[in-house]
């Protein structure tokens, strides 16, 4: 079941994304040919309306949208992609990009307002107290305590007990027990846990005299939001997840550059079943605010100046534009052969990554 879920959320955002580029050519009126769910073989035609064949295919995993003198094709005339306009097939390129964001955000408005973990500033009921950072060598590093982590309780050797903890009594009780040892209770995949810890000092910058674990803490509410609330936490969380999107791509392809990628953080399909399951257990609205990140990651991803991307053709387009005639067919063939390579080896790359997590 969980595959199956993978599979219809990727086919999902997929023909959500050529969605995007067929509204996009109908308004600037560069015919369709084809929509197509699946990619060829063909399995059954829907039928014709208009210029577009609507069909289903055999390989059930994404779609598709043929255009009209789309590049490589010789269709030319009125119609075609090719001879329409730049800034029109600037616009149909990137409208794929824009649906899936706006997917993304829309996807995240629903996760909100069914009930998903987000933090918050107080305490109250049904709010739990989270480590949202662990500091490297540190006491917290070396007993065992992970981001994620949900804090319950400390108790020191004594048997002073700090109960319901907040960021601030958390800070004072460990700065007073410097040096002695601490029993930190937390729950580790929702597993009861208890460790002892030694608080030390010259454990957080700029504060090296003050005894501390090493720990970040955050309030984590997963009430459900009314609409407007929704609507703006979904905001705000669908920019945060652009711009952390492309601030990582874009070390993982400077490091590619220098020699060395740092690929071990990367999710590929296989790991996306163990992702999703995951969240499925969590129930709908956390499959939903995944789902959300994932087509805010297909939108950025495709975006990027990579060869066979939307981002690659609009990068082309861009030089063509510049330099005022259509770019070398040859160095296009050429580059898109290399954008693909460099696809199919990230993949197998990553695939071996997701399979070796999964057995170790």
């Amino acid at each position: 079941m969980t595959i199956l879920l993978v599979i219809l959320i990727l086919v999902a955002l997929i023909i959500i994304h050529e969605l995007g580029h067929f509204i996009a050519a109908k308004i600037s009126g560069v015919k369709v040919q084809e929509f197509g769910v699946g990619y060829p073989p063909r399995a059954f035609r829907f039928g014709k309306v208009g210029d577009t064949e609507y069909t289903l295919n055999w390989i059930p995993f994404g779609g598709f949208v043929r255009l009209f003198g789309d590049e490589g094709e010789r269709e030319r005339g009125r119609g075609a992609f090719v001879d329409a306009g730049r800034f029109k097939q600037a616009i149909i390129l990137s409208a794929g990009v824009l649906m899936n964001v706006a997917l993304g955000y829309g996807l995240l408005v629903a996760a909100y307002g069914l009930g998903i973990p987000r933090p918050v500033d107080s305490p109250g009921p049904g709010v739990r107290l989270y480590i949202s950072d662990v500091v490297p060598r540190s006491p917290a590093e070396a007993g065992g305590i992970r981001p994620g982590d949900e804090l319950i309780s400390m108790e020191d050797q004594n048997g002073i007990a700090l109960e319901a903890p907040t960021p601030e009594t958390v800070r004072d009780y460990v700065a007073d027990r410097g040096g002695k040892r601490v029993t930190v209770s937390f729950k580790h995949n929702d597993i009861p846990t208890s460790v002892e810890v030694i608080p030390a000092n010259a454990v957080i910058e700029g504060a090296a005299g003050r005894p501390a674990l090493g720990i970040g803490l955050v309030f984590v509410s997963s009430a459900p939001l009314p609409p407007w609330e929704a609507a703006q936490a979904a905001g705000e969380t669908t920019i945060y997840g652009l711009q952390s999107v492309a601030q990582n791509l874009w070390a993982i392809l400077k490091g590619a550059l220098m020699g060395a990628p740092n690929l071990r953080d990367i999710v590929g399909p296989v790991g996306l079943v163990s992702v999703v399951g995951e969240a499925s257990q969590a129930g709908i609205a956390q499959v939903l605010a995944l789902a959300g990140f994932i087509s805010i990651n297909l939108a950025v991803i495709n975006l990027f100046p990579i060869p066979a991307l939307d981002g690659g053709r609009l990068f082309i387009l861009a030089v063509e534009t510049l330099i005022r005639r259509p770019a070398s067919k040859l160095a296009v063939h050429l580059l898109n052969m290399i954008g693909i390579t460099a696809i199919i080896l990230l993949m197998i790359v990553v695939t071996y990554q997701d399979i070796a997590r999964l057995v170790a």
